[in-house]
């Protein structure tokens, strides 16, 4: 794998003495912080914290700590584990670790990228074996760097930071990634209901700077470039990957008086919330609009009329990163896996002309 050779020799350096001389305090100051048996100013522990933080010094002195083992341990690091999407790809995650004989630590983020950073960090300290984070990356440079960073501290411990459904770190940042061809999933439901005659079809649920976004609102343009339909701007709908939303910006479509005869619901989750307003307002799916979502959780058969979808293989996603994250010696040039999707036709579309 490819280091830096600064921060290399950086991290294996650091001691008591470098934090000191880099918080311009002495050395017994830092001992007491790291202790924390005696009282020390909070400004001055500040600086100390901040030294320890720019050198890598907790992570040095686990590691000194630890050898050169690791805790056994996979992380598992998501949004909010009570999602279909997250649960499903924890199960392979699980799947994989325990028939690794390791034990899986799920971590939740609330959706807050800071909090990734802050938990992606907390594990490194802990030397887990491997990180796995799931979901889309955001589009800013600061947790971009951050996230680079993670991937290179974590391979010099002989831990691995490993991405699912998310695009790869800068060029030469060790990381396995295993992503679904997201945007080939969306240009193929776009292309599905632009086939059965459909010239209006809604995006609902785009969500600036999110990856997942931009490459399903990526599949949704090209399909229609690819056949000549222009997009209405006002027929891609900002919002989040929830079923209130769904509920909520249909219901705001519907009462401005947007024409639309189909909607691609980002997720299946939004989905749900879209097929419950259109039902309270007396609005016949597929007969008046074709719904379509996206993720094929258990829900996509659960609700009515059932929905047609792209389906994610959520299970093999969890399972492969933790496999490849594991076993990366033996598989170099396999650290970066695209799986396949597909949509999964059901009754909310139909295929006649309109």
């Amino acid at each position: 794998m490819g280091t830096n050779p600064v921060t290399s020799s950086r991290f294996e350096a650091s001691t008591v003495r470098d934090v000191a001389a880099r918080a311009g305090v002495s050395a017994s100051t830092v001992s007491r912080v790291l202790g924390g048996t005696y009282p020390v100013a909070e400004a001055t522990r500040a600086k100390v914290l901040r030294a320890m933080r720019d050198l890598d010094y907790v992570l040095n002195a686990n590691a000194r700590a630890l050898g050169s083992t690791t805790n056994k341990t996979v992380a598992f690091v998501v949004d909010d584990v009570t999602g279909p999407f997250y649960a499903h790809i924890a199960r392979g995650v699980e799947e994989q670790a325990a028939a690794e004989g390791l034990l899986c630590l799920l971590c939740t983020t609330h959706g807050d990228p800071q909090r990734v950073l802050a938990v992606v960090e907390r594990m490194r300290e802990q030397r887990a074996d491997a990180v796995v984070v799931v979901g889309g990356a955001w589009d800013d440079k600061d947790y971009r760097d951050r996230m680079d960073h993670f991937g290179r501290a974590l391979d010099k411990v002989g831990s691995r930071l490993a991405l699912i459904g998310r695009p790869p770190l800068s060029r030469g940042v060790p990381a396995t990634v295993v992503e679904y061809d997201n945007e080939g999933g969306a240009f193929a439901m776009t292309s599905h209901l632009l086939s059965a005659g459909h010239r209006r079809i809604v995006y609902l649920g785009r969500v600036p700077g999110l990856s997942t976004s931009s490459q399903r609102l990526d599949g949704y343009r090209r399909a229609h470039e690819m056949l000549d339909v222009p997009v209405d701007p006002r027929l891609i709908v900002d919002g989040t990957f929830s079923r209130a939303f769904g509920y909520q910006g249909t219901s705001e479509l519907l009462a401005g008086g947007v024409g639309f005869t189909a909607l691609f619901a980002a997720t299946d989750m939004v989905a749900a919330g879209v097929l419950q307003a259109l039902r309270e307002r007396g609005v016949r799916v597929p007969d008046d609009v074709a719904v379509a979502g996206y993720d094929d959780i258990p829900l996509a058969i659960d609700v009515y009329p059932t929905l047609t979808t792209v389906n994610i293989p959520h299970e093999e996603l969890g399972r492969t990163a933790v496999r490849l994250a594991l076993h990366r010696d033996e598989h170099p040039e396999s650290q970066h896996q695209v799986l396949g999707t597909h949509i999964v036709v059901r009754d909310s579309t139909r295929r006649s002309g309109r």
